[in-house]
């Protein structure tokens, strides 16, 4: 179904105050600036800018849910033949060989991780996001498996998978934050997929094979 102006009006305005948020927060720092000087900024009044993100935090990690999908997404896409973990670490490789900024592998994106080590809100809300995308993974992971409710399984899977995620997540942001090229940190953090693969027992790497249709 094709967008609409109205939808079009607020898709564009939302992604015209993260921008100018953004532009704030990496000049100044978050927590020096106010909802009121980003609603000034922006030309809207503040109730408009609660209106389209309920927290300050929203407003720097506004992408926040399409990670907290993510790996539920690799699992669900994962081929005939493929388990979820194997389906997580072929889409992280991709990501990461890639040098894709979807992974942190972009200029500036140190500023955008200094942002954040500066600010106490959004470490909290960055946490709170890992777990989101833990107990979306457990849950798709029950689901895909057919595992029963008092079936723990699911939670040690995505426990190992969540942290074979924010592993990699960290050890960019830090590499980046430390002033390395996005390929250079891309070519190390290929051997760290490689070494947390390793250490992933086999009923992690083979839980929950798509068998063939």
């Amino acid at each position: 179904m094709a967008e609409g102006l109205r939808e079009r009006k607020k898709r564009r305005t939302r992604q015209q105050l993260s921008d100018v948020a953004t532009g704030l927060f990496l000049e100044r720092g978050f927590d020096a600036v106010t909802i009121a000087e980003i609603a000034q900024a922006a030309d809207v009044s503040v109730n408009t800018v609660y209106n389209y993100f309920p927290a300050k935090e929203d407003l720097f990690l506004d992408r926040s849910s399409g990670i907290v999908d993510r790996l539920s997404r690799y699992v669900r896409g994962r081929d005939e033949g493929e388990s979820a973990a194997e389906a997580v670490l072929r889409e992280l490789r991709i990501q990461v060989e890639g040098v894709s900024p979807a992974v942190g592998l972009m200029e500036g994106y140190e500023r955008f991780m200094r942002v954040i080590e500066g600010a106490d809100g959004l470490k909290a809300r960055l946490w709170h996001i890992q777990q989101e995308v833990q107990l979306r993974l457990e849950e798709t992971l029950r689901e895909e498996s057919g595992a029963g409710a008092d079936d723990l399984t699911p939670v040690l899977v995505a426990g190992q998978l969540a942290w074979v995620h924010s592993t990699l997540m960290a050890y960019i942001g830090r590499e980046m934050v430390a002033g390395r090229r996005p390929d250079a940190v891309s070519r190390d953090a290929l051997v760290l997929l490689d070494d947390m693969e390793d250490l992933l027992g086999a009923k992690v790497l083979g839980y929950a094979r798509r068998a063939a249709p």
